[in-house]
């Protein structure tokens, strides 16, 4: 057993041992333990718990019934006393029946991976739809534990792990929390219905969509604010801006796009999460150009545009026109910035520098313009004609007896998007 102890100064209410268990499936795998357990005490840190030690358990495999294995449960234990700990996070997802058991050894608090990540975005949550889907996943999370947790359920104690749906429904039996979660079901697919409504509209005008994905604290959130003079929340803390914001942005030509933040990704994300957020995480399905925001100066980077790209992957958004933006170059040292690879679609950058903000808009210009097309249409027909200055750049407009000859350059999946419509009025 590996311990690792930190300074206990401080007087937060939620003292916690972090415990990961490293088995020889795991280390066969992609996940990056270091950058795992890291991104636990951030989690910790974010969430408003002290973390006083961590401790790494290595094994063949899981312990069914105690995890890590009753010997290392009882030097847990050891450490939880000395360190006068009242929390154990553990890194991985535990099981109900294992939460009961660690928690009568233990007597303290016992939260997984999943509920603190969980419980943070119970925090962040501010509008109706991510209120919705936040308590969707914990519900979903919470309903195969019920007959497990023991101390938790009863939610006395306050602090990590008891924000979200509240006392009342944690305590409520199992056909009680499905009727809950099918009414949120149904909340949440009136919201769907909303913003798909909202999507065809955007599609229907013609708008270029540009979607911000990364990491989580890559950066997005102040790349948008910086771009389009937005408000959104900015701290140094993962998650620090859970539901999506979108926001015009003016090009060098001056033709308007929406862009939009979206939630940061993170290793291990929780699938209930996923399932929960799949509206919100479909706004990067409807994008026409992806902007990949990169924490340059982290060590971790690598494996942290590795997670992005799977869950692009899950989402069936990876085949889409993809830029890498390599935030913080300033943070970075001289060795970091040569490290760093090139190429036509990136771009290594800072998001205050107005410089670099300029060459981003530059880039996404290059995607939006396309081919010259030109296109005859009656002078009645103003909804095509204002259809055509929206979607492209107007080259040149000619009157010809009644109708306007105009000559368009046109990005091509703008030109898929309304082609049934201006199909009749192109020229060969």
């Amino acid at each position: 057993m590996k311990q690792t102890t930190y300074d206990t100064a401080s007087t937060v209410q939620d003292r916690a041992v972090l415990v990961s268990l490293i088995t020889q499936v795991m280390k066969r795998s992609d996940t990056n333990h270091d950058l795992s357990l890291q991104e636990l005490a951030k989690l910790a840190e974010t969430a408003q718990v002290e973390v006083v030690s961590t401790v790494t358990q290595n094994r063949v495999s899981r312990d069914a019934k105690w995890f890590i294995g009753k010997g290392k449960v009882e030097e847990l234990k050891a450490v939880i006393d000395e360190l006068d700990a009242n929390t154990a996070i553990f890194d991985q997802e535990l099981s109900g029946a294992q939460v009961r058991n660690l928690e009568q050894v233990l007597n303290v608090k016992i939260i997984d991976r999943t509920q603190l990540i969980l419980d943070i975005f119970a925090q962040r949550a501010k509008t109706r739809e991510g209120i919705i889907q936040v308590e969707l996943a914990q519900l979903s999370y919470i309903l195969p534990r019920l007959s497990g947790h023991g101390k938790n359920l009863s939610r006395l104690g306050g602090g990590i792990g008891t924000r979200g749906p509240g006392e009342s429904k944690l305590e409520t039996d199992r056909r009680h929390i499905r009727g809950r979660i099918s009414e949120l079901k149904r909340q949440l697919e009136e919201v769907v219905r909303h913003r798909s409504l909202y999507r065809e509209r955007r599609r229907k005008t013609g708008i270029y969509q540009v979607a911000l994905v990364g990491y989580t604290n890559a950066g997005k959130s102040t790349l948008l604010n910086q771009l389009t003079e937005a408000d959104v929340l900015i701290e140094d803390q993962l998650f620090a801006t859970l539901d999506p914001t979108s926001r015009t942005l003016a090009l060098p030509s001056g033709k308007e796009i929406v862009i939009t933040d979206t939630v940061g990704f993170i290793q291990n994300l929780p699938h209930d999460l996923v399932a929960a957020f799949r509206a919100t995480l479909e706004e990067v399905c409807e994008a026409d150009l992806i902007l990949h925001v990169v924490d340059s100066s982290s060590e971790m980077r690598d494996d942290q545009m590795r997670v992005v790209d799977e869950i692009l992957q899950e989402l069936g958004a990876a085949a889409k026109p993809q830029v890498l933006l390599y935030n913080k170059i300033d943070a970075c040292t001289p060795s970091q910035r040569e490290m760093l690879p090139s190429g036509p679609q990136v771009l290594k950058i800072s998001a205050y520098n107005l410089a670099d903000q300029e060459r981003i808009r530059e880039l996404i210009q290059q995607h939006v313009v396309g081919d010259t097309r030109t296109f005859c249409v009656p002078a009645d027909r103003g909804e095509i004609i204002s259809l055509l200055y929206r979607t492209g750049d107007v080259l040149e407009q000619v009157v010809e007896d009644e109708d306007l000859w105009i000559q368009v350059r046109l990005n091509r999946a703008d030109y898929e998007k309304q082609g049934y419509l201006l199909d009749p009025y192109m020229q060969l």
